[in-house]
């Protein structure tokens, strides 16, 4: 009896079951959209690779927004709230370590903010407790989406990565072509955090930066306390810079009640571009 169904169905059944098989082979790498009516956020997996002497699993957290809206980067600016991701839930893993894209600056109703427009890939490095099995991979975000008003958002994912490449690769390959590549200060070619000091003769004390960038590229600068609690003004472009070279400063302001800024580690990201992002580098310049 079951042979006879199976010979009578056969040609409908495998197309059935060759599409279904399809489907579900495409959504291996990447969870359900989980939507709201200004944004979405899924999880995606591409193929592990080998750091720090053991197979670490690839990831990235993926957060569409609807025009004209944007999300924040880690430090957020003059306004705004910096994605917070929760992974406590997940299976097998050891750790997760968020990587952070190259950011743009944009105007907002207060100032000037750093972040992401309508879309952005947050590439993951994933460790599991046990490296023979798949980890899982659950997620909690929270997170702000911002028009002309900013609003809090939330959103859940799971996924449960292999370590195999599939549909996702080329897009997690460009998510983690823009996170900055580290530097030191003074060293390096093409894009450079040429220098930095500490400038006390104006009225009030700060930074000046100089970054070498190739010919024609725009260029921007971020600057970042050693805590999340300091809130250093965005740099400014100002005069000054030698040949090859833009010059940047920013006031020793926002710092924490009662902290002094003597020895405070400052963490330097540049960006240089055409457009889209180009190249990015960081570096920590000490305010000794």
């Amino acid at each position: 009896m079951s042979f006879g169904f199976a010979a009578r169905f056969s040609p409908g059944f495998a197309l059935v079951f060759s599409l279904c098989a399809a489907t579900s082979a495409a959504a291996a790498d990447v969870s359900p959209w989980d939507n709201d009516i200004r944004s979405t956020v899924r999880l995606i997996g591409a193929g592990a690779v080998n750091e720090s002497g053991g197979r670490t699993l690839r990831g990235g957290v993926e957060i569409k927004m609807q025009p004209g809206w944007k999300t924040y980067w880690r430090y957020p600016g003059d306004s705004g709230v910096p994605p917070a991701f929760d992974f406590a839930a997940s299976d097998n893993v050891k750790s997760v370590t968020v990587l952070w894209p190259a950011p743009v600056r944009f105007a907002d109703g207060s100032g000037q903010s750093i972040g992401y427009k309508e879309a952005v890939i947050f590439p993951l490095r994933v460790v599991p407790h046990d490296l023979s099995k798949p980890a899982t991979l659950r997620l909690k975000l929270d997170y702000a989406v911002c028009e002309k008003l900013c609003v809090p958002a939330q959103a859940k994912a799971e996924l449960t990565l292999s370590g195999a490449a599939g549909s996702q690769e080329a897009a997690l390959k460009a998510a983690e072509a823009r996170v900055p590549k580290p530097g030191i200060l003074g060293e390096g070619a093409g894009l450079m955090l040429r220098k930095a000091w500490r400038d006390n003769a104006s009225a009030k004390p700060r930074v000046i930066v100089e970054v070498s960038a190739p010919p024609g590229a725009d260029v921007d600068l971020f600057a970042e306390g050693p805590t999340p609690d300091w809130a250093l003004p965005l740099p400014e472009p100002v005069a000054g810079a030698g040949p090859g070279a833009k010059r940047f400063a920013f006031e020793l302001d926002g710092l924490p009640p009662g902290v002094k800024p003597d020895k405070a580690a400052i963490k330097l990201t540049a960006i240089a571009g055409k457009g889209t992002v180009q190249e990015a580098v960081e570096a920590v310049f000490r305010l000794d």
